[in-house]
């Protein structure tokens, strides 16, 4: 049976802190940790006499509150001659050290809100953070700070910490609940994973110290926790958006996948519904997880003053789609299978934009199914839903109901009883309190072997017996365009399918499923909408488009309308004007771009590619510098003077990224939660003649064994080499009626794609120019919708409107 494993940071007996005392003399920081209980006191020392390197020594003794402040008298007393021992502020943890041209400055949470608990673990968002140099007063004087060294200084604080981060001293938020429940990792091993965003913040103290008990792990996303009920009884529901810290950046900067499979816009979204259980009562917990990215090709798109809707350009020829294989075996190996992508872009457009996209990526699930065994055959769902959710007299909702009924089928989704004596999750990044709960797997085997008195007093060789019910096995991938507002309305309805079943499970439903129009749905709409506009704000520069949301409520129609008009502006001007900056602070913070002396300055750069050297010095007129915004191809990352990219061997090695989809089905892995070589670009054109004809129809789910339902799938899919289908897992008749019909979705791929590419160099395929002003009408009777309201080209905006972008108040009175 697994046991918990136990970092060398533990040998102290401590098990995480959480408040800290930072006190500087002429020479050194010296930072005081305590646990939550006050029994465990730790200390830092930090040099403050090196201008450029950074020296953090740990003592190694634990020391009790008494013992700890009588250190501290005596640090004083040794430092009279040059003003001694000073309180310099109350922390709450070390976000991470950062140098940039000139001296170390050390990052600190001074202040923090409780914003929920999952299982009796607090997690907190940052109330205030604080940036402090490393040096003294006088090494400092003694620096030379260059024009360029406040300008990084200046960058760095325009990340806000206080909006959309979160943390936990004790709970891995980083892992989904079904992991923590079966996994053991702690210390350093969380900072690798693909949601910690301050990895390369701590990289320096965790290599020094060995440990990562002064650090905290910051995810950035989106949390939400409350308290529902259904029938007159109470559940806690949380929410939870994990965006990845790889590929990360702004909607038009970051676009599909790179070359190592990270998708841009890349979120995981896990809803954890919690039992209000009597005390003494066993526990009851369940989780359901989701994703959302870019739809993981080579693909880009340009934007301007003058063009609202960028073209989008398939910027990067990879015909065997290694790149997209990558990106799902990593979904492979972080869910197992089945992996279900339910695609909403368009499928026919009057100028084709996302129509291409469509295509391609419909192509591409093609040729990587060819590759892989009938069970690990990526299922797949190709459903316009811009083009359904205008048809009148139709509910959107209730045909994705169906959707995430079937998908729901297949995954399945977590959930176990625990025991008080176990409630408190086994604890996150450096805890060693008394928590023992075993692998699941193992329990789950196990248990069939207990006697009933081990079953009665709930134990299991001395540890706390768990008794899980259900697994979740393979992952919903959700993607529109912006993997935004489409998107959003499309995990609701999954999450609201699925609370429908954790209920149930729990036994405070009689049936599994929750009526679209009840209070506990309207309630749940609210969380998600606004998970979405959140997430849409960190991407996209605005809150959502929730035109079905609001339409749901009953929402005056002008209102709506007003609404979705002026957050396609806010999108527009933030996209235009601000992204930039934007993306040069998040390359800053993530550690993608370290300045160094000689080397061109971040803002000097043409693009955050850093691939061509190009000027955009300080003195740039703002005229000059945003008219064109320059793309940042998905097909590289940003590059250090090594000339490789900058990322974590470790993080690679714990994320296994970098696997290509097997074949082969992975062993059971209850973990839901050195680089790849750049991939060829053909010298030759690559050709665009391979057919994408019709698509058939198939039945739902046959009343057969998986076996033969799987062989039954591979006749379907690949019998007909001229046939491409709208789905692999669900019958689409219900949808023809929307116009989403697989007959009437043609598409010669030859025509859509090789027409478009006449003329172009070599690796790219963009579509038409667009008209001179940047727009396009739709037909005449019809309104605009979600991610698709046009604008005349504007010329100027007014104060007013540039706060109102900024700070997102209201833009009347």
């Amino acid at each position: 049976m697994g046991r918990m494993a136990v970092e060398n940071e533990q040998h102290f007996g401590c098990g995480y802190l959480q408040k800290f005392r930072l006190y500087e003399t002429s020479s050194n920081f010296y930072m005081i940790g305590r646990d939550k209980s006050r029994t465990c006191w730790k200390v830092l020392k930090i040099n403050r006499l090196e201008q450029t390197e950074l020296i953090i020594i740990e003592d190694s003794t634990t020391y009790s509150e008494f013992d700890c402040y009588d250190l501290l008298r005596r640090i004083h007393g040794g430092n009279m001659s040059t003003g001694g021992l000073k309180f310099v502020t109350t922390c709450y943890g070390i976000v991470g050290f950062i140098k940039f041209l000139g001296p170390y400055y050390m990052l600190l949470i001074t202040k923090r809100r409780n914003i929920g608990t999952i299982c009796g673990h607090a997690v907190y968002a940052i109330a205030k953070s604080e940036m402090i140099p490393i040096p003294n007063a006088m090494i400092q004087s003694n620096m030379a700070y260059s024009r360029n060294e406040n300008r990084y200084k200046k960058l760095l604080r325009s990340m806000d910490l206080t909006k959309d981060f979160f943390f936990s001293y004790s709970y891995r938020l980083m892992y989904t609940l079904q992991k923590n429940m079966s996994n053991h990792e702690t210390g350093q091993a969380i900072y690798d994973t693909m949601f910690v965003w301050n990895a390369f913040l701590t990289r320096e103290i965790r290599s020094q110290i060995r440990n990562s008990i002064w650090t905290i792990a910051l995810l950035y996303g989106f949390f939400k926790q409350v308290q529902l009920s259904i029938s007159g009884r109470y559940f806690n529901f949380i929410l939870i958006a994990r965006r990845s810290r790889h590929y990360a950046g702004t909607r038009y900067l970051k676009r599909g996948v790179n070359e190592k499979g990270r998708v841009a816009n890349d979120v995981e979204t896990e809803q954890i519904v919690l039992e209000e259980a009597l005390q003494g009562s066993p526990v009851q917990m369940s989780s359901i997880v989701q994703n959302r990215g870019s739809v993981p090709l080579f693909w880009s798109q340009e934007t301007s003053r003058l063009n609202i809707k960028p073209d989008i350009i398939l910027s990067r020829k990879d015909p065997m789609y290694e790149a997209t294989k990558l990106h799902f075996g990593n979904l492979v190996k972080r869910y197992g299978n089945p992996i279900i992508i339910l695609n909403l872009i368009k499928t026919r457009e009057k100028k084709p934009r996302e129509s291409i996209l469509r295509a391609e990526f419909a192509y591409a699930i093609e040729v990587l199914n060819k590759d892989l065994t009938p069970e690990s055959r990526l299922k797949f769902l190709h459903w316009d839903l811009n083009k359904y959710s205008r048809t009148k007299g139709t509910s959107v909702l209730a045909y994705l109901v169906k959707v995430a009924v079937n998908a729901l089928e297949l995954t399945g989704f977590f959930c176990c009883q625990v025991f008080p004596s176990s409630c408190e999750l086994q604890c996150g990044n450096n805890c060693n309190v008394n928590c023992a709960i075993e692998d699941l797997c193992i329990l789950d085997e196990d248990s069939n072997n207990l006697n009933e008195e081990d079953k009665e007093n709930g134990q299991v060789d001395g540890s706390p017996f768990v008794k899980p019910s259900a697994f979740q096995k393979g992952v919903l991938r959700t993607n529109c365009i912006d993997c935004l507002d489409r998107t959003n309305v499309a995990q609701y309805v999954y999450g609201l399918v699925a609370l429908g079943r954790q209920l149930h499970a729990f036994g405070y439903t009689d049936v599994p499923t929750i009526n679209l129009d009840s209070p506990l749905a309207n309630d749940l709409m609210k969380i998600y909408e606004a998970m979405g506009d959140t997430l849409a704000l960190q991407y996209g520069g605005s809150a959502a488009h929730n035109k079905i949301f609001s339409e749901r409520r009953g929402q005056w129609k002008a209102a709506t309308q007003s609404q979705e008009f002026l957050r396609t502006l806010q999108r527009y001007y933030s996209n235009t004007y601000m992204d930039a900056e934007k993306q040069d602070t998040i390359n800053v913070f993530l550690g993608y771009f370290q300045p160094q002396q000689g080397k061109p300055a971040l803002w000097e750069l043409d693009s955050d590619q850093h691939y061509d050297v190009g000027r955009r010095g300080s003195d740039f007129t703002e005229e000059s510098a945003r008219l064109i915004i320059k793309r940042s191809l998905s097909d590289g990352n940003i590059l250090c003077d090594t000339n490789s990219p900058i990322d974590d061997a470790n993080a690679e090695n714990m994320d296994n990224s970098n696997k290509p989809l097997s074949g082969k089905t992975p062993s059971c892995d209850m973990g839901l939660s050195g680089s790849t070589p750049e991939i060829s670009t053909c010298g030759s054109e690559v050709s665009f003649s391979r057919y994408t004809p019709s698509m058939f129809r198939r039945q739902l789910f046959p009343d057969t064994e998986p076996d033969q339902y799987l062989q039954t799938e591979d006749t379907c899919l690949y019998k007909r080499r001229d046939s491409f289908n709208c789905s692999n897992f669900l019958d689409i008749d219900w949808l023809s009626s929307s116009g989403n019909s697989c007959e009437e979705e043609t598409y010669e791929r030859s025509a859509l794609i090789g027409s478009l590419s006449t003329g172009l160099s070599s690796g790219e395929i963009k579509p038409e120019a667009s008209l001179e002003n940047g727009s396009s009408s739709l037909p005449k009777g019809k309104e605009p919708a979600d991610e698709d309201i046009d604008s005349r080209p504007l010329t100027g905006f007014s104060k007013r409107f540039v706060q109102w972008v900024n700070r997102g108040d209201l833009f009347f009175p």
